[in-house]
């Protein structure tokens, strides 16, 4: 599968442990950003993304954004607005520079509703940071009209 702006093709069915954080492979980039982000340090958290950090959400083109000082001011206000935000990365599959990751975030809002959400982040990684991204991560659906509900939503025959 090629991904935009990747140049590569990526496989994500070859799942690789999650690297260390001293080493500099793609995936050590990946286990920093899940470290950093599980310390609620956003110094450090910002510090995996370059520059000019490209960031898009396929399902959601309204978010998409550019630059390292964005991430700063999202991930400054999840941290302060989730104080109890875990971030589970469950799985990374590595291609040259592309990272495939599959992502399990939690935590508690301040008015004590719970967070939870799951999904796939693909990173392209350039000189030890994180170049861009592509998020498909979205809230999970607890309550809902299983299989058949999501065949007649997309099909339109209700």
């Amino acid at each position: 599968m090629d991904v935009g702006g990747c140049g590569r093709h990526c496989e994500p069915a070859r799942l690789v442990p999650v690297a260390g954080k001293d080493s500099d492979s793609p995936a050590a980039v990946i286990a920093a950003l899940a470290e950093a982000t599980n310390a609620h340090d956003i110094d450090a958290f910002v510090a995996v993304f370059a520059q000019d950090y490209d960031s898009q959400q396929p399902a959601h083109p309204d978010r998409a954004f550019r630059g390292r000082e964005q991430v700063r001011a999202n991930w400054s206000e999840v941290f302060t607005g989730v104080p109890d935000f875990r971030a589970e990365l469950v799985a990374t599959a590595v291609e040259g520079d592309c990272v495939w990751s599959e992502w399990r975030w939690s935590g508690t809002h301040a008015d004590g509703s719970r967070l939870d959400m799951a999904g796939v982040i693909i990173f392209g990684v350039r000189a030890e940071r994180i170049a861009w991204a592509r998020l498909y991560v979205e809230p999970v659906e607890q309550q809902g009209e299983g299989i058949e509900g999501a065949v007649h939503d997309m099909s339109g025959r209700r």
